[in-house]
């Protein structure tokens, strides 16, 4: 074979370079060019069904391509997560990431994925405190009084959960092990709300947005808010971490994409996602909900997600949670 002169070789060579890379910085600057689908784990009309649609809704606007929600729901948003995980990465198929995803890395032993090493995340979306609630007819009317008739009293106060690994369980948990309580956990398949409403249950750790109208109703007595200051959504219930020191949780929710997705458009993303949470009007709609946006770059996200990981693990380690 005749050998190609040096300088001929790398024109060459760097002609191939560049043609390799021109697909990926055209995906950044085309992208994108059809509808991106976002795959919720949860059924429509909760929590992170709604707040994925508000941002994609307005996200649309902001790429001009329409941002389709589709709900994959079961194990926890596992089936969810699997499926984008199974996805091409040219952006076009996004998970919408919560909480949950960080407890399930370590509730379920037998998962096909591994959410750090196959989920790239590309930014955050909303944030919300959990709020610890009582019914009306329940002794204690504050935090410490909980606390105290808790301990007197082992064992003999339930507190019901979405089921065994869900939010509402496993900050009940970390509650138990900070405020050194013993409670007992109630998972429901469906909504445990009545049951709190009739004092089957006597306390909850649940998303704001669920009980806040049986709070201002005076149906439900809210203790506190499980973040380190207090809601504006309830403004005057006292954060639990005034009573039982460095106690912080919060519902979350973002977007992943699948590993190996091009840095330009996981760029693309977190600005378009940033620059829609930053308007007045979104900021109004979270707040509707109890929340507020979490703007972060995907570099913070994805420190976030494995402090997250991190954190959660030792809880449900601690309280032997597992879920086949």
């Amino acid at each position: 074979m005749r050998k190609l002169p040096r300088r001929k070789f790398l024109h060459l060579a760097a002609g191939t370079a560049a043609i390799s890379l021109a697909p990926r910085i055209a995906s950044g600057q085309t992208y994108p060019s059809r509808p991106v689908r976002v795959i919720v784990g949860f059924p429509a009309g909760i929590a992170p069904d709604v707040t994925t649609r508000i941002v994609a809704q307005s996200l649309s606007e902001h790429l001009g391509q329409q941002m389709i929600v589709e709900n994959k729901p079961g194990a926890g948003s596992n089936i969810a997560a699997e499926t984008v995980v199974r996805a091409t990465a040219n952006g076009y198929t996004l998970l919408a990431l919560t909480v949950a995803n960080t407890f399930n890395a370590t509730v379920y032993k037998n998962l096909r994925f591994d959410l750090v090493r196959d989920i790239t995340p590309v930014a955050g979306t909303f944030r919300s405190p959990q709020v610890i609630a009582v019914n009306a007819s329940f002794p204690a009317k504050t935090l410490p009084e909980f606390i105290a008739y808790a301990k007197a009293n082992p064992k003999k106060i339930n507190f019901a959960s979405d089921g065994s690994g869900s939010s509402p369980h496993i900050v009940g948990e970390l509650f138990k092990i900070m405020a050194d309580v013993e409670l007992v956990h109630i998972p429901y398949h469906g909504s445990y709300v009545p049951d709190l409403l009739s004092g089957q249950v006597q306390v909850a750790f649940s998303a704001i947005a669920t009980l806040i109208p049986y709070i201002r109703s005076g149906q439900l007595r809210a203790l506190a808010v499980t973040t380190a200051t207090r809601s504006p959504a309830l403004p005057e219930v006292p954060s639990a971490m005034e009573f039982v020191p460095g106690f912080s949780a919060y519902l979350w929710h973002g977007i992943g994409a699948p590993k190996d997705t091009p840095p330009q458009i996981i760029d693309r993303l977190n600005k378009e996602i940033n620059a829609t949470l930053s308007s007045p009007d979104m900021k109004s709609r979270l707040a509707s909900l109890g929340g507020e946006p979490m703007i972060m770059t995907a570099p913070e996200f994805k420190t976030f997600i494995g402090n997250e990981i991190q954190k959660w693990a030792k809880v449900i380690t601690s309280a032997s949670i597992t879920v086949e």
